[in-house]
């Protein structure tokens, strides 16, 4: 299973922010940092900032702060929100498979997406930052190569 560049992009902002101490970084200098597009990125923090996972102020000292429930939030129900609910095949798109009716593959992908999701439900974004991954998301995040820390 490959994941969208969405849910990719908000986990990377998810664990910027929790190592991010007392500076609240912009959405712009998030995606200058991570070398993605503004709009892109802009798009991701808005579900984050809907989702309850992040704060965001506009203006003078503003910026991104994660939020108590953005750092205890379970990595599962993030990509669960971005990936969406959906099969991992399209059985019934513009050219419907034939074996729709008797098929059993599309169970077993099912199972398997769910156990994905699943593995990842215990997981919290504090978990993902922890040590030795905070520190070097520190580094990064202040401009150091990963070599420099």
């Amino acid at each position: 299973m490959r994941l969208l560049r969405s849910t990719d992009l908000a986990l990377r902002v998810l664990m910027r922010l929790a190592v991010a101490d007392e500076s609240s970084p912009t959405t712009r200098d998030v995606a200058t940092g991570m070398d993605v597009p503004y709009t892109h990125l802009a798009k991701v923090v808005a579900e984050l900032q809907h989702m309850g996972l992040l704060a965001a102020r506009r203006g003078r000292g503003g910026g991104l702060t994660l939020t108590e429930r953005g750092r205890t939030a379970s990595v599962g129900a993030v990509v669960r929100a971005f990936e969406g609910d959906g099969d991992v095949v399209d059985c019934e798109g513009p050219t419907p498979c034939p074996l729709n009716s008797a098929c059993r593959l599309r169970g077993a992908l099912r199972r398997a997406q769910e156990a994905f999701f699943a593995s990842l439900d215990p997981i919290t974004v504090a978990d993902i930052v922890a040590e030795p991954t905070g520190a070097l998301l520190l580094g990064i995040s202040r401009g150091a190569s990963p070599r420099d820390t």
